[in-house]
């Protein structure tokens, strides 16, 4: 439970609860299965996640424009994309205790794997209902995820309408009016994060698999024949940037789709998966889909979506590759990475971290030494990136000279703002929030106009001028 391998989730969601990461949705009335806020810290989390993205996939790029699209939009948008008709999971009911559950998942948490037939799923022999055991299941049948709704005041199919499962087909419907618009050439990308909405029949393993859920996706036009080509380049910009936010290539794989496991419109897909304390799961997919989007809008919409190369003189519906990430599956990776139990020497705060011990699980904490719960989030993605301390509450100069400094810094970054408690508790408090450092101004302060900048990783404590902070801090948080 002192590293991300052996971490145990309920330890992780009290930590998250404690300190404002996540909390239980509605939890006063007794809280809803798959649906979960974020506290001040996670909200945080998820805004930097989501600002890394935009600034490295729209910002930083010349090849790609942003959107931002309605979460409700026409019926027929799921009729052409298939969703009405296809986006189904497979469910299994236990006879006996009437318990519901998404048939792959079952067989998978029972070493098996569901068998695909041309007409369906057939559950593989022994297969049990983990409530009570029994083995009287019903055969698999398709359940459409889409969560239904209805605009106006009439409710009947003329009104019926779908809250999205996903940001991309926003993109796809609004195609000509951004190569209208944004003055791009093919190949050129859109991009968009939004929230979307799945009715999962089993959601678990915390917030991995919500019915309430973030994502961030890049459609990538490109001309068709170009396709193995630019999906290789992606995947490999995507690996990059899980790296530049501080999760580490040896917990990060990639999951190449089999061509028979492919959709019948993509050319290619590749997962990318991070290892998570419950097993390897899919942060994101990188698919070659074709032409099949804009091919079934046109088609439903009567309206073309080709793009001419005045270049060339050609005239085509363009291919795209596009990748699509969680939000929500990304914050999960970035705290299950981050968490760290550790004994530290006691009183040593002021002088580094040597002696510190990786927590063990049911071992006494050693002599001279106490525990630390840490999280270590890459300087990126830290909810707080610098808290502000004056060492004592009661002396009005230090408050003074220390608010002075924390309104500087907070106009670049987030920063957070404690008098109470001793130090060490404050230093602490921010440990467990991941804030990697804290700023301390004391006596010396005043006489010398140096401050104390401490390390959250090292532990470790310097004296600067306050003169030169902002620039530390801008050279530290880049």
């Amino acid at each position: 439970m002192t590293e991300a391998g052996t971490l145990k989730l309920d330890v992780l969601a009290a930590l998250c609860k404690r300190r404002g990461f996540i909390f239980p949705n509605s939890e006063i009335y007794g809280g809803i299965n798959g649906f979960w806020d974020y506290g001040p810290l996670g909200s945080e989390l998820k805004r930097n996640i989501r600002e890394a993205w935009w600034q490295d996939v729209v910002r930083r790029r010349d090849d790609v424009v942003g959107i931002d699209t309605a979460i409700i939009m026409h019926p027929k948008v799921w009729e052409a994309s298939g969703h009405v008709a296809g986006f189904a999971d497979p469910m299994v009911d236990c006879k006996s205790c009437k318990k519901r559950y998404r048939a792959d998942n079952l067989c998978e948490d029972q070493g098996q794997e569901l068998v695909r037939t041309d007409t369906g799923f057939v559950l593989p022999a022994g297969i049990s209902c983990p409530a009570c055991g029994s083995k009287d299941l019903t055969e698999p049948r398709a359940f459409n995820l889409m969560f239904e709704s209805n605009t106006g005041p009439v409710k009947d199919d003329s009104s019926r309408v779908y809250l999205r499962p996903e940001t991309a087909q926003g993109i796809f419907v609004q195609f000509d009016n951004v190569l209208a618009t944004a003055r791009q050439k093919i190949p050129f990308g859109i991009a968009q994060v939004g929230k979307a909405f799945r009715n999962e029949i089993n959601p678990r393993n915390y917030t991995f698999r919500s019915r309430e859920f973030e994502q961030m996706e890049l459609e990538f036009f490109i001309k068709p024949g170009t396709d193995t080509e630019w999906h290789k380049y992606w995947v490999e910009e995507r690996l990059k940037w899980y790296t530049s936010i501080g999760l580490p290539s040896s917990s990060l794989h990639l999951d190449v789709h089999p061509k028979e496991k492919l959709a019948h419109y993509a050319s290619a897909c590749t997962d990318v998966m991070y290892d998570f304390p419950f097993g390897r799961q899919e942060l994101e997919g990188i698919a070659a889909r074709g032409c099949f989007d804009l091919t079934q809008h046109a088609k439903f919409s009567g309206k073309p979506l080709n793009y001419f190369d005045q270049e060339t003189n050609e005239n085509f519906v363009p291919h795209v590759i596009e990748p699509s990430a969680g939000v929500d599956r990304i914050a999960l990776a970035l705290l299950c990475n981050a968490y760290r139990e550790e004994w530290v020497p006691k009183g040593k705060d002021d002088s580094g971290s040597a002696g510190a011990i990786l927590a063990e699980p049911g071992k006494p904490v050693p002599e001279a030494h106490e525990p630390r719960t840490v999280m270590r989030f890459h300087p990126r993605v830290a909810p707080v990136k610098v808290a502000v301390f004056p060492l004592l509450k009661n002396k009005p100069e230090l408050v003074a000279k220390a608010r002075g400094i924390f309104e500087d810094l907070r106009t670049d970054w987030s920063c957070f703002w404690d008098v109470t408690g001793a130090i060490g508790r404050r230093y602490r408090r921010q440990d467990e929030a991941g804030t990697p450092y804290c700023v301390t101004v004391d006596f010396d302060t005043l006489s010398a106009d140096t401050v104390t900048v401490r390390d959250r990783d090292s532990m470790k404590q310097e004296r600067i001028a306050v003169s030169e902070l902002h620039d530390l801090m801008r050279e530290r948080l880049r």
